[in-house]
């Protein structure tokens, strides 16, 4: 068995190996062998007795715990198992922090060591008191969103008017004085107090060319319905179909999927860092990125299947829940992949550490180009194809109007313009700001694949 996450293999015995031991008590415990090379074939040990006698007495004085251990025997070499149990308090060896990540032992410093002890001393960043904020900065507003949402999990919400006793109820304040996570979720003014709390769009031509962007800021709620409309309506397509005689408009990646993912990036996120969630986008992918800090052993392939739910702002997750935007089952991430391949799609990446977790989705008009043209052809009509024979530039609207030969703007905007843009065939060069004297419009991925298909 190759080293991993709860295995690790020594040929010796280094006091230095304590750390190995401390790192697995702080999480999830594991089996540290002596005596056995990297490769895991054992080489046996010279001083297993004596290392039976003089180990558990160093863990007891250089580390405050006990652990088990046992000899072991293969091909008549000895060889010792330290089994290491997994410890509620903070384990320290020479005054200083250690956590298993993966197949590796780290040190734990500054803010990602304060979060571990708060962690284990059964607290979580969010749940911190906020000296600062007061009643007066809550937003009416948001309380309000927050009751209808929360009708169904907590019914006795419409009979409570008292904005302070239901932010005690959430567990949201104490004595009066506010925890951050009622900042983030109820703030009138969040950026003042965490400036870093924020959502950045952007679109990419290329590793570092950045064409458009947007900033989301607001409390969560906010954040998230936010970022979820600019992205449905600015940089994800909506493809066109007909069940019978209903036009139906579906988002390329799957809605509920999307949502789930940025109500992740913005409920586990670390916010106590200078960074952003970051969602960026190409023309292939769209790949949503935030801080965060693996404090529990969960791997990759876990997201894939039903696990525990173990947030790291325990407080928001529990308001988002009672809001009815989340499970409390640790089905979310598995969901997003089942929703993405009940669409087609191929299985979204999820990549995480200990500094930061990001999930990528695959777009999928590049994979439906044939099938959505076909669907488009039927609502295409002669002025619509007149436009993409025409339009093999970026041009703005009077050179288009010029080369079609129309005089008259309103039935140009209303009957060749508007219609082409509905169907995705062309787009905006300058999308968000509709109406700027620098518009242009060119030939969409889709239009580009219409008119080469129709040999226009």
């Amino acid at each position: 068995m190759s080293e991993h996450q709860i295995i690790e293999y020594k040929g010796v015995w280094k006091d230095e190996y304590m750390k190995s031991v401390c790192g697995f008590a702080n999480s999830g415990g594991g089996k540290l062998y002596i005596g056995v090379r990297d490769d895991g074939q054992v080489i046996g040990l010279d001083n297993s007795k004596e290392l039976l006698e003089q180990l558990p007495n160093k863990f007891r004085d250089f580390l405050g715990i006990y652990s088990e251990l046992n000899l072991l025997k293969e091909n008549d070499l000895s060889y010792i198992e330290i089994v290491v149990l997994p410890y509620e308090v903070p384990i320290s060896y020479k005054s200083r922090y250690y956590f298993r990540s993966g197949s590796t032992t780290q040190e734990l410093k500054g803010t990602v060591l304060n979060d571990f002890i708060m962690r284990k001393m059964g607290k979580s960043w969010d749940s911190q008191i906020d000296m600062e904020f007061s009643i007066d900065d809550i937003d009416p507003k948001a309380i309000k969103f927050f009751k209808k949402l929360a009708k169904d999990r907590l019914p006795f919400i419409d009979l409570e008017n008292d904005d302070l006793a239901l932010l005690e109820k959430l567990n949201l304040c104490d004595s009066g004085k506010f925890k951050r996570a009622a900042i983030l979720l109820f703030g009138k003014n969040v950026q003042r107090f965490f400036l870093q709390a924020r959502v950045k769009i952007g679109f990419f031509v290329s590793d570092t060319d950045l064409v458009i962007s947007d900033i989301v800021e607001g409390n969560l709620f906010q954040q998230m319905e936010q970022t979820l409309e600019i992205l449905r309506t600015k940089y994800l397509l909506s493809p066109i179909s007909y069940e019978g005689v209903h036009r139906r408009e579906k988002l390329e990646i799957p809605f509920e999927a999307l949502r789930e993912a940025i109500i992740n990036a913005l409920i586990h996120r670390v916010y106590d860092t200078t960074s952003s969630i970051q969602i960026r986008i190409t023309e292939q992918e769209v790949e949503i990125m935030n801080e965060s800090r693996t404090s529990e052993n969960i791997s990759v392939e876990d997201l894939k299947k039903p696990h525990l739910s173990k947030p790291h702002n325990r407080l928001l997750a529990d308001t988002f829940y009672k809001a009815g935007l989340i499970e409390s089952w640790g089905r979310g991430t598995l969901k997003i992949v089942n929703d993405c391949i009940n669409s087609g799609l191929k299985e979204p990446i999820y990549d995480m550490n200990e500094r930061y977790f990001s999930i990528l989705f695959h777009r999928k008009h590049e994979q439906v180009t044939e099938q959505v043209i076909e669907q488009v052809t039927e609502q295409v009509t002669e002025q619509v194809t007149e436009l993409i024979r025409f339009l093999d530039k970026e041009m703005d609207r009077r050179e288009i109007q010029d080369k079609l030969g129309l005089s008259h703007r309103e039935n140009f905007r209303s009957n060749y313009l508007k219609p082409a843009l509905e169907l995705r065939l062309i787009e905006m060069t300058v999308p968000d700001k509709p109406n700027s004297k620098n518009q242009k419009y060119r030939l969409s991925d889709l239009g580009r694949n219409y008119k080469k298909k129709k040999n226009l």
